[in-house]
């Protein structure tokens, strides 16, 4: 499955579409500081870490990669028109009657896309049933990779799905929590500390360093789902 361009040229090129990409997504309803917190982990993602193919978005040995945090998308529909998987030109009809890039992305009109989200705490039990029915299958090579808000860890449906994935070893299975301390109540001992309780490994990296990022997502070990806690800049 192809990969990215990896000299540090082409990466710092691609990287550079984005502020035009970005800008081509208008609209009230955009949330842009949620999606520009999520702009440089989801990029490093499909730059340096994801196995997939805009010429074959549905391959079933591909990575997955599911966008809890889909109340704001707007960065998740530029890396994707710069990874190739959408047209750019249709950034600009964001939010539009006939568009299919909607406020919440909708699996079944963007390719590249794996689940329709926005509804905050359904990406990660999501991610653990596609991780059993992988294994189920005995698909042993596609990574199931989530994205979170800090805030939205204090969605119950989150925490059985952490504990469960623990106890069942889910190891293809990949959390990113990007955390701008907006959360209400916290974690004792920090967010990395509530998934490890239940089995986790965790790594805490900055959320806009891609070489640190990239160096957390692979640094999972067998037996045990990973969760990388992305700090960011608080708004």
């Amino acid at each position: 499955m192809p990969q990215a361009a990896t000299s540090p040229a082409a990466r710092r090129a691609r990287y550079e579409q984005l502020p035009a990409l970005l800008s081509l997504v208008t609209g009230d309803e955009k949330h842009a500081p949620s999606a520009h917190s999520t702009l440089d982990v989801v990029w490093t993602l499909y730059d340096r870490f994801l196995r997939v193919d805009p010429e074959r978005p549905d391959d079933p040995d591909r990575d997955r990669f599911y966008l809890s945090k889909g109340h704001g998308p707007a960065a998740t529909y530029a890396v994707l028109a710069a990874r190739g998987f959408l047209d750019p030109e249709t950034l600009s009809t964001h939010g539009g009657f006939d568009s299919s890039l909607g406020h919440h992305p909708d699996r079944a009109l963007v390719p590249g896309i794996e689940i329709a989200s926005g509804s905050l705490g359904h990406g990660l039990p999501l991610a653990v049933g596609a991780a059993l029915a992988l294994r189920a299958q005995r698909r042993w090579r596609p990574r199931l990779v989530c994205l979170l808000g800090d805030a939205e860890l204090e969605e119950g449906s989150n925490h059985k799905a952490i504990a469960l994935a623990g106890r069942l070893g889910l190891d293809r299975l990949l959390a990113i929590v990007v955390d701008n301390r907006s959360a209400s109540h916290g974690w004792p001992g920090g967010i990395a500390k509530r998934f490890e309780v239940e089995g986790w490994t965790s790594t805490v990296a900055s959320g806009r360093e891609h070489g640190a990022l990239e160096r957390a997502f692979a640094a999972a070990r067998a037996g045990r789902p990973h969760v990388v806690v992305a700090e960011v800049e608080t708004s």
